[in-house]
């Protein structure tokens, strides 16, 4: 299926002022990236919705859009046509169509069933590394359970939702029912290095070796992902660990030492549980937005592509 074609400028556009329908910040985010090596990832992308489909990076653009914005797909079909800086981010001329609500859905829908959001998302951290944004100080891990889209089913411990039978119940007492996003961040920029979705019934410590990277100079983590071999592991890539203590079965509390440790790390660790607050209060993040793990795995990382975006824009000179 081919491609339609869209213009950088037209004959309209040549009588709209310079300023006009500028945006700061989208024009410097479209600076600060190599958009060709991106659009090189999802070029096999095609929105499968009429006899062409819009170019990939175009669509993948106006799915950032809609985390910055907190819009639904209707409103970022609305915002497409009204608002001109969307329309310039995204590669739209005055003259050009714009996706519906539906090109946007199945886009969405293509990109989770490919899992290229993934290697997107690679690309982007890489391109953040090769221009020294990343410092590599320390890795800071944790997860967060964020609720279904759905009710919570009712009926015997542990009952699975119809609606949603990848959604799991989880956290302490099983009294959450959703999914449970697993991250690390980079310690001193806060750019998110590795991310992970997974039913809300997963336990962290299981998910947490596939989020260090190993360039590291330390890892940072609460006591739920205490695990000899991991600190084994630290050791021997010469990573420092800074994994907290607990106590273990027949164990009287922890030695003075132990516990001085953990008030170390705390505030250190402290800074990702902050990234997560950022992902529910400024994204919506509390409840994801599908159902299923690939679709919400791919928002996940669609998520995390446009924090970091956001964030090159503070850090890079």
């Amino acid at each position: 299926m081919g491609e339609k074609r869209i213009c950088e400028g037209s004959f309209a556009d040549a009588f709209v002022a310079p300023g006009v329908g500028r945006n700061a910040r989208l024009d410097r985010i479209e600076e600060l990236f190599d958009w060709s090596r991106l659009a090189s990832i999802l070029k096999p992308l095609r929105s499968r919705y009429g006899s062409k489909g819009y170019p990939a990076l175009s669509m993948f653009k106006s799915l950032l859009l809609q985390q910055w914005y907190g819009l639904s797909d209707p409103g970022l079909e609305e915002a497409l046509l009204e608002h001109l800086s969307f329309r310039r981010f995204c590669g739209f001329s005055l003259d050009d169509a714009t996706p519906d609500e539906t090109t946007i859905l199945r886009f969405r829908a293509v990109m989770a069933e490919s899992g290229l959001a993934a290697k997107t998302f690679d690309e982007v951290n890489r391109q953040l590394e090769s221009n020294g944004l990343v410092l590599k100080s320390g890795a800071l891990i944790d997860a967060s359970l964020v609720a279904a889209p759905v009710a919570k089913p009712g009926g015997k411990s542990g009952a699975r939702s119809a609606l949603d039978p990848e959604a799991a119940w989880g956290g302490e007492g099983g009294f959450h029912f959703g999914y449970k996003a697993h991250i690390s961040i980079d310690q001193f920029s806060c750019l998110i290095r590795k991310a992970k979705l997974t039913p809300g019934n997963i336990n962290e410590s299981l998910e947490a070796d596939g989020l260090i990277v190993g360039d590291e100079k330390a890892v940072y983590a609460d006591k739920g992902y205490e695990n000899k071999a991991r600190r084994r592991r630290l050791k021997a890539l010469g990573v420092k660990d800074r994994i907290m203590h607990r106590s273990h079965k027949n164990q009287d509390g922890l030695p003075h030492w132990q516990q001085v440790r953990n008030k170390l790390i705390t505030p250190i660790r402290a800074s990702v549980e902050k990234m997560f607050g950022t992902m529910k209060r400024s994204y919506g993040y509390d409840r994801v937005r599908y159902r299923g793990v690939e679709r919400n795995a791919n928002h996940l990382h669609l998520l995390c592509i446009a924090i970091n975006m956001r964030r090159a824009v503070v850090l890079a000179p």
